[in-house]
Parts: structure tokens; C-alpha cells; sequence
């Protein structure tokens, strides 16, 4: 299995890979491991990979253009919904504090594939074109806070990696551990094929809302890009209508990714159009 990591710290890589089964099985050839520097797929001399948000708000955004164009260099130019810009047996992951929570079944889901690009963020947020229309899969690790998404993806590479054939020695151990059934609703303990996501997201370095609820989506610039504009309210510089329109695509995020965390019933009846 091919494995390509997006990063503004490739750095980072140098150590937690080095270690324990992933390493074993980097040795053994049952995973390859490469890591893409994102300010390599720049173009101006400060290597820019990030802007303000549309709409006002902390922070920057990570822009769509590097990050487009990083995954291109490995896959070929993105195609429309729903296979996104993966060929067959790819995933391009999205780590983001928005995304579903990761569960021991997608793990199983994404060991069957021959390749998995993860793209690690930072600042406040990725702008939201690559969720919709570049990333296969948005996906969170957990309801905390984090500087951004290479803890995260190490820890999606390596739970992948321990269910390769062969990277645990015993094929029965992977069987055997915590989580490793697949528990839903009916009880059912199966195998699922893998399906890619509708994903619509942004990063792992961000923070829920208060509210109970996700964070609402970013964009920067450019306002047009590749025909995908910027939301016409986030340019309105109406603040209250630019609020209201943040709250109603945060609770519409939620309800699609986390519904686990509407248990406010108010939350739940409210309308996101």
C-alpha cells in the first residue's frame, strides 16, 4: 500500500515512522511512505500557502490552489462527485476537527485500498473547496484540540497499517483487539467495501464550537477558483447575516458528520438551508 502525506512539516514525519509495526513494514515492502512538502506546490517567493478568511474571523486558511495541485501531481486532474479527484482504490483523506469521528471500521475500510493520501492542516482551517471537491473522506480523531493534522494522520497511518496482511506477524491479532469488530446499530460484524465520502470539511487544528456544534466552513482566496466561487454572504458585509449563514452550515456540517452531538433538541429542530 502507497501512502502520501501533505505537510507543511515534513519534518514531523521523521520520527513516528521510524518505530514499532510501521517500520517493520516499511522494511518488509508492505507499505511505502512518502511525504510532500505543500509549500513545494507554490509559486510566489514567499511560498505562500495560506490567507484570510472571507467573511472576517481569526486566523488564516490554508488556500485551495497548493493543495489541489499537490494531490494532482500524485493522482491526475480531479473529476466531479462522487469519486472526487481518486482513481479506483484511493483515498484522499482530509483530517479535520469537523469531520467523522474515526472508528476502527474506516480504518478497516481504507486497508483495503492501494493507496491513501492524507492532507494535514493548519492555521484555522482549509478552505472548503478541497472538502468538496478534491477530499474523498473528511475525518476527525477525536473531541479535542490540536496544532494541526500530522499527529493525527501518523495515527490513521498506523492503524491502517496493522491491518495489511502480514504487518502484524499474526493475522489473528488484528481480530482479537479492541475495536476490531464492526459494531453498528443491527450488531452486525462485517467487512465493509469501500465507499468513498461525500466529503465536505476543512482540518484537524480546530476547535468545535461552543455551541455544542462543528465549526462552520472557510474560504480565502481566490474568490473564483477553478469555477467554484466563495459563497456570495461572506462578501455581503452584512455581519449578522454572515453569522446567521456560519451558524446554519455549522449545524448543517454537524447533522451530516457528528449528529451525535445535536442532543439539544432546539439544536436538532433548528433549519439549515
Amino acid at each position: 500500500m502507497k501512502f502520501d502525506l501533505i505537510t507543511i512539516f515534513p519534518e514531523f514525519f521523521h520520527g513516528p515512522l521510524d518505530y514499532g509495526i510501521v517500520r517493520r513494514a516499511r522494511e518488509a515492502k508492505l507499505i511505502d511512505i512518502a511525504i510532500h512538502d505543500l509549500r513545494t506546490f507554490t509559486h510566489d517567493r514567499h511560498r505562500t500557502v495560506d490567507d484570510r478568511p472571507f467573511g472576517g474571523g481569526e486566523g488564516m486558511v490554508l488556500k485551495p490552489e497548493p493543495l489541489f495541485e499537490a494531490v494532482e501531481s500524485l493522482v491526475g486532474p480531479v473529476k466531479e462527485a462522487p469519486t472526487r479527484g481518486a482513481p479506483a482504490k484511493t483515498a484522499i483523506i482530509l483530517l479535520s476537527a469537523s469531520g467523522k469521528l474515526f472508528r476502527q471500521e474506516m480504518a478497516r475500510r481504507f486497508s483495503q485500498l492501494e493507496r491513501v493520501i492524507l492532507i494535514c492542516g493548519r492555521y484555522e482551517g482549509v478552505d472548503e473547496r478541497v472538502a468538496e471537491h478534491l477530499a474523498t473522506d473528511e475525518i476527525s480523531v477525536g473531541d479535542f484540540v490540536l496544532s494541526g493534522g500530522e499527529l493525527p494522520a501518523a495515527m490513521v497511518l498506523d492503524a491502517v497499517t496493522r491491518l495489511i496482511p502480514g504487518a502484524l506477524g499474526n493475522e489473528d491479532s488484528a481480530e482479537n483487539e479492541s475495536f476490531s469488530a464492526i459494531h453498528d446499530k443491527q450488531g452486525a460484524n462485517e467487512q465493509i467495501p469501500y465507499m468513498p465520502e461525500a466529503a465536505e470539511t476543512r482540518i484537524t487544528a480546530h476547535e468545535p464550537t461552543n455551541r455544542g456544534i462543528l465549526d462552520y466552513p472557510h474560504y480565502t482566496r481566490p474568490q473564483n477558483f477553478r469555477g467554484w466561487e466563495v459563497p456570495e454572504i461572506l462578501m455581503s458585509g452584512n455581519h449578522e447575516q454572515i453569522r446567521q449563514w456560519r451558524h446554519r452550515q455549522a449545524l448543517k456540517k454537524t447533522r451530516r458528520n457528528r449528529p451525535d452531538l445535536l442532543a439539544d433538541k432546539n439544536l436538532q429542530g433548528d433549519t439549515a438551508k
